[in-house]
């Protein structure tokens, strides 16, 4: 059986994410495609339970490598629960953040050292790596002003302009350094231009 595509959506806050998760999920649908929507940290029940560990605001300040070992544990269960399973059996998996959210948040925002989530990529995913990764890229302050539009903010969404605009340079950098497998989408264009952006980029793929 041919294994599944690996698709992942990334980017700030506020850039729309879930609208345009969805909008790819019933794109891949409508070809008749079997599709496995998923998201990160999260996935699976152990996931999620770490998931919120890392988004909940606490008095306890957040040791740096702690939060870079819990999400590459809830990766590591994740991919071995949902993605490859569901790759193994030719499905498309659809994630909301994979790695390089990884690299953008604990490597360009808190500045830990890249060398050190490249070794964990490879000890939890091997050569796994999605097929293609949309990165949605929209001004940090506009994206922002969006997210405390949805209701109170979490642990990650509460951090300081600078420390997104640290995150939204990693993730622009990742798109220059291989635009084989990224796309860099303008979010901050009207709905329907950003999804006619993404329906030109999945048409490609197919």
């Amino acid at each position: 059986m041919q294994r599944g595509k690996f698709l992942t959506i990334e980017g700030t806050e506020g850039v729309g994410k879930s609208t345009n998760l969805a909008f790819v999920c019933d794109w891949l649908k409508t070809r008749g495609l079997d599709v496995v929507v998923t998201r990160e940290p999260g996935g699976t029940p152990m996931a999620e339970e770490v998931r919120s560990l890392l988004l909940s605001k606490r008095d306890e300040p957040v040791d740096e490598t702690a939060e870079l070992l819990l999400v590459f544990a809830a990766r590591a269960q994740h991919l071995a629960q949902v993605i490859k399973p569901a790759l193994a059996r030719g499905a498309w998996v659809l994630s909301d953040r994979f790695t390089d959210a990884t690299y953008a948040y604990q490597g360009g925002g808190r500045g830990l050292n890249k060398a050190v989530i490249e070794e964990l990529e490879e000890l939890v995913q091997g050569d796994l790596r999605p097929d293609l990764t949309l990165i949605l890229d929209i001004d940090v302050e506009l994206g922002l002003n969006r997210a405390r539009q949805r209701g109170e903010l979490d642990r990650f969404e509460s951090e300081t302009i600078g420390f997104f605009e640290r995150v939204r340079e990693a993730y622009r950098q990742r798109a220059e350094s291989a635009p084989d497998r990224y796309r860099l989408i303008n979010a901050g264009a009207t709905l329907p231009e950003v999804q006619a952006e993404i329906d030109s980029v999945l048409s490609e793929l197919l």
